[in-house]
């Protein structure tokens, strides 16, 4: 995150010394005023970012039911864990192919990824968490992508 807010600052500042107008211009000129206005590029970089915290958030999912899954005896509990470990792995194919105009997905600051667990209750609610909460904030931030059918 704070390395994201660096990047962010950096290209603010270099947006700032690309102009090199005086005042008055910056006022008569309506480009001027346009090429200063980054809220489109910072506004296509939170999509990048917040999809890179889901991405990773996912991975450390899928690493930690594989440890499950080798650990746990064949019977129901394999079962579901097999079918929740595709179901991640849906997620993380459309993540990763998920055409945004920015590139791949950035990847986030370590905070912001849950902490590794092997217990099936806390995976399945950060799973419950993470789709209800931050895949549907980046759905959101994307419904404008979105044509009519």
């Amino acid at each position: 995150m704070a390395l994201s807010r660096l990047l962010l600052l950096c290209m603010v500042a270099s947006e700032v010394w690309d102009v090199q107008t005086r005042p008055i211009d910056f006022v008569c000129n309506r480009d001027a005023r346009r090429a200063m206005n980054i809220v489109a590029e910072m506004e296509a970089a939170l999509p990048q970012e917040q999809r890179g915290d889901i991405v990773a958030s996912l991975k450390l999912l899928i690493e930690d039911v594989k440890v499950l899954k080798a650990a746990s005896q064949p019977g129901c509990t394999s079962s579901l864990l097999h079918r929740l470990e595709r179901s991640i792995n849906n997620y993380l194919r459309i993540l990763t192919h998920l055409e945004l105009s920015q590139g791949p997905a950035e990847s986030p600051a370590l905070s912001c990824v849950p902490q590794s667990t092997q217990s099936l209750s806390t995976i399945l609610w950060t799973y419950n968490r993470l789709l209800s909460g931050k895949l549907e904030g980046l759905m959101d931030n994307l419904a404008d992508k979105c044509t009519p059918q």
